[in-house]
This record gives structure tokens, C-alpha cells and sequence, in this order.
């Protein structure tokens, strides 16, 4: 396992020789607030995963014992003038597409508490896996604000607009069996089991064509919200991309053969 830092608050470790990339969320000290700075290095360490064609997974963790993320670093802004908070919020806002847009499948490991811009992070992967400690919830309306890192949209993809509707108005925050049968979470695990499956999953998600994974990742991306015909057009065109690639002649042959394939990634 190799690890490279981003800034302060950003750890990157490297798993499975490399195709399972762990972000690691590393400011314990605040609960994993994000502050500028914090936002600007999630925002770097998604680039260079995104433009590295060894990376077939990502999965966002914690170093905080007790929280996933606790979201916008209040005690950061509360010292803003207007023209500060005009200046962040891009950069804010790279961090949260930063994950978004990553072209590879994502897994959040969620432990504790997920609020605000932290659920955020967590929404913006593909699959959330959550232990029994987690507390999840946009509770921007109560500070005066609304989410701003996606989740007005993310949520109601998950849920349905009228259930996120509920949860972003109310600002409540959901305990770890409500996230599982309201549908916030994907994956309910025993405490403390958040990480440990999570990677597992990403491990499972590796063995698979690199060339297969991104293509499959952006046809259900493209064609989310789409009418049928629209996005069936995305799927053939997705379909297109992978059907001629080095990693279709290889997968066949190796299932012909009976063995592992050894993807090529082209």
C-alpha cells in the first residue's frame, strides 16, 4: 500500500496494486469540517485519481472515530465577509464535483456523523456503504443557507422529491436504520464495518475491465433522467466504446479459457 498526501486534510492510499484508491478525508481535529483549504485538496486529489487509468475505484473514508464529515467549516465562515464568501464558493463547489464527476465507480465508507456538506460528499459516490453509527442529514436550512454541494439534486435522485423535499425542509437528521429503509444508504454494516466493506466492495468492483467500468459508469450517469429511447442511445453509444476495446477480446478469451483475465485497460 503506497499514500500520498494533498495539503493538510487530504490522504490518498492506494490498495489492490493500485486500482482501489482510498480518499481519505483527514481533519480529526474538526470533525472533518471542510474548510478552504480542505475543499481545494479534495478537489486536487479527485483530478489526479480521475486522469489516472490505473484507478478502477475510489473509495472516500474518514480518519475521524466518530464522523464522516460534519460539512461546511461554520467557524471558517462565520469570519467571511460577503466578498469572502463569493471568492469560496467555486472552490467549494470543485470539491463536491470533484467526486461527482469522478469517471470511475465510487464507494463512501459513512461512520457517525454525515451532515450538510459531508452527506453531500457521501451522495455524490455511487454506492454509500454505512455502519450503525451513522447520522445522516442536510440541515442547511437551519443555519440560513440550503445544500449547496448537490444535495437540492442528488438527494431527490435517491429518494424521490418528495422524501427529500421532508428532509431538507425539516432539517432533521435520520439514524442509521431509517437511512437504510428510507434509501440514503445502500449498504447497512455492523459498527465499525464501514471501511473494511466498503474496500471490500472495491476490491469485488477492481476485479473488473477498467474499460468496462467507466463505460458502464458514464451510460448510467448520461442516461439518469432520460426518457427510455434517449437513454438507450446512451447505452449504445457506451456499449460502442467498450465493444472493440483490448478489454472485450480479453474478457472473452479469458472466460473461454477458464481463467482470470488480465485486462489490458484499452
Amino acid at each position: 500500500m503506497s499514500e500520498e498526501r494533498f495539503g493538510e486534510f487530504v490522504l490518498v492510499r492506494r490498495h489492490e496494486q493500485g486500482h482501489v484508491a482510498e480518499l481519505v478525508l483527514d481533519r480529526p481535529k474538526a470533525m472533518n469540517a471542510v474548510s478552504t483549504g480542505m475543499a481545494r485538496s479534495v478537489a486536487e486529489a479527485c483530478a489526479a485519481l480521475g486522469a489516472d487509468r490505473e484507478v478502477r475505484v475510489v473509495v472516500l473514508t474518514s480518519s475521524h472515530e466518530r464522523a464522516f464529515c460534519v460539512g461546511a467549516d461554520l467557524k471558517e465562515r462565520n469570519s467571511f465577509s460577503d466578498a469572502d464568501l463569493v471568492r469560496q464558493r467555486p472552490v467549494a463547489r470543485r470539491a463536491y464535483t470533484g467526486v461527482l464527476e469522478l469517471p470511475v465507480p465510487t464507494v463512501a465508507a459513512v461512520h457517525g456523523f454525515a451532515l450538510g456538506g459531508g452527506f453531500e460528499l457521501a451522495l455524490s459516490c455511487d454506492v454509500i456503504v454505512a455502519d450503525g453509527t451513522a447520522v445522516l442529514g442536510l440541515p442547511e436550512v437551519s443555519v440560513g443557507v440550503i445544500p449547496g454541494g448537490g444535495g437540492t439534486q442528488l438527494l431527490p435522485r435517491r429518494v424521490g422529491a418528495a422524501r427529500a423535499a421532508e428532509l431538507i425542509f425539516t432539517a432533521r437528521r435520520v439514524e442509521a436504520v431509517e437511512a437504510r429503509e428510507l434509501g440514503l444508504v445502500d449498504v447497512l454494516v455492523d459498527e465499525g464495518r464501514d471501511r473494511e466493506e466498503a474496500l471490500a466492495m472495491a476490491a469485488r468492483i477492481a476485479g473488473n475491465s477498467p474499460v468496462g467500468l467507466r463505460a458502464a459508469k458514464r451510460a448510467l450517469r448520461l442516461g439518469h433522467g432520460l426518457d427510455l429511447s434517449a437513454g438507450l442511445e446512451v447505452e449504445d453509444a457506451a456499449w460502442r466504446s467498450v465493444a472493440f476495446s483490448g478489454d472485450r477480446a480479453e474478457g472473452v478469451a479469458a472466460f473461454n479459457e477458464k481463467r482470470r483475465p488480465n485486462w489490458p485497460g484499452e
